[in-house]
Order: structure tokens, then sequence, then C-alpha cells
């Protein structure tokens, strides 16, 4: 069974409507789409349907509900559906709410940028040769931009796709690779330790490739549209 809902970014109910079927999509072996009527997919929902209002529930491709439903009703449009097993590592839709690992990405990033910046300071600076320099660049190279990047892309490019990405234990073990990885990085230049500082860099490197793997699908999945996506 596809539930499909469709939103648009200034629709202020939309996130209640989202919150609601993410809870039942996880209790439900439905597949859940969050679709953005700003966008060619579902332009082509609202092309197809003529529909007029958002939040809206399309469901086998059929108009089901508009507006918020209560938990009530939406479990009563799918209650033909069997229950979800435990598949939270499995490809989702992203919709216009920070999944959990996408906003501690963010989130995490900043003391990172803090850490950085005070030590360039107290260390004289981009030119200055304190021993935590290097642990410093790092700090923010790969503690703050990494990751704030990850959080970022894994919420936006699946969204201007339309495509789903990997989540659950494939994110949070990208989330602890980063960090891990950073910190041992970053001990291992400011103590002269060169063992601790390769041993930290490879962890960094390998949630950069876990998440290329992630991300390979979305950008690489291609999407059929009818011309009437692209209407105004």
């Amino acid at each position: 069974m596809k539930v499909q809902l469709l939103v648009s970014e200034w629709c202020a109910p939309c996130r209640s409507a989202e919150e609601v079927w993410q809870e039942i999509a996880r209790k439900k072996a439905i597949s859940f789409e969050v679709l953005d009527v700003g966008q060619p997919e579902g332009r082509a929902v609202v092309a197809r349907l003529g529909v007029r209002t958002v939040p809206s529930t399309v469901i086998d491709g059929l108009l089901q509900h508009l507006g918020v439903p209560t938990p009530g009703e939406a479990m009563t449009l799918v209650s033909a559906a069997s229950d979800r097993a435990d598949d939270g590592d499995a490809s989702h839709y992203v919709g216009l709410t920070l999944t959990a690992t996408s906003a501690w990405f963010i989130a995490s990033s900043v003391p990172y940028l803090v850490a950085a910046g005070a030590a360039l300071v107290f260390g004289g600076g981009i030119a200055g040769d304190a021993p935590w320099r290097g642990a410093a660049l790092h700090a923010f190279g790969l503690g703050f931009a990494g990751l704030f990047t990850f959080g970022l892309g894994e919420h936006l490019l699946p969204r201007f796709t339309g495509s789903p990405i990997r989540g659950g234990k494939f994110a949070w073990s990208q989330f602890w690779l980063a960090h891990a990885g950073t910190l041992m990085l970053m001990a291992g230049l400011t103590l002269g330790l060169r063992s601790a500082a390769v041993a930290g860099g490879a962890l960094a490197w390998l949630a950069f490739a876990l998440f290329a793997w992630r991300l390979a699908p979305v950008l690489l999945a291609s999407r059929e549209l009818s011309p009437a996506a692209f209407r105004d």
C-alpha cells in the first residue's frame, strides 16, 4: 500500500499531517512518501487528481483525505495493510521535518565550530604555531563542515530528487564514525601520536564512504514524470 502526502513548505498544518503519517508508517507496512507540490513529483499528482488544497493524502493513486487526519482516521485508511516488522534501517522518503539523525548531525557540528574558533584565537590565529593548530583546523573542516554537510545532505538531497535514502543503523553508524574519527584525529595531532591521527582519519573516511553509499541510490535513481509534472 502506497501513501503519498501532498505538502508545501509554507503550509503549517502539513507538518502535523506528516507527524501523524510518520507514526502510522512505523506501525503499518506501507510505503510512505511526502511530496512537495512545488516539486515535479508533487505537481504530477496534483495535475492528475485535481487536488486544490494541502495537506492531502493519496492512497494507491486515489485521493482519500483532505487536511490533517487524526491518528485514528489515518489508521483506518490503511487498516488493510499488515503490521510493520522492525525494518528501521530500510530506505525512507524525507519530508518537511528533520529526522533525528539530520538534527543530531547539525546540532553536534556547532561545538566543533566553537572549539575551532577558540583554539585558533588562543593559538595566534591562522598563522599561529600552537601545537593544537592542526587539530583546530580539522575541528572546523571535519567536525563542523563535515557534520553540517551530512545533516543537510541527507535531508535536502532526497527531498530535491524525490528519492528515498537509507537510514536507521546506517545513518547512526555514519554519525558515530564521524565523531570518533574527528576526535581521534584531533587528539592524535595535538599529542603528536601519529598512529592515533591516522586511525582517526581512517574512521572519518569510513563515515564519508558510508555517506556516499547512502546517497548513491538517491542521486542515481531516475523517476519517470508525465508532461503534466512540469506545467505551471
